[in-house]
């Protein structure tokens, strides 16, 4: 069974160069990776801060918060 993986971003310049070379390299036989734009999907923002994710981008496998870069401050989404 696939692990969920998420991905979430602002589309940010930071951002998509982050998700072209951190969440694309990802094994998807291991990984069920999604793609959360929260400039697009500003209903998911408080999902991401449940996470952990206090900016973009970042990666969250199993529950756990992972900070690439600094693109935007979660605050800055809201």
């Amino acid at each position: 069974m696939k692990q969920k993986a998420i991905f979430y971003h602002a589309g940010c310049p930071v951002c998509v160069s982050a998700e072209q070379m951190v969440a694309q390299a990802i094994d998807a036989e291991r990984f069920d990776v999604e793609i959360v734009h929260l400039g697009e999907s500003k209903g998911r923002v408080g999902e991401a801060e449940s996470v952990g994710v206090k900016s973009v981008p970042a990666l969250v496998i199993a529950g756990q918060p992972y900070h690439i870069n600094f693109g935007a401050s979660i605050d800055a989404l809201k």
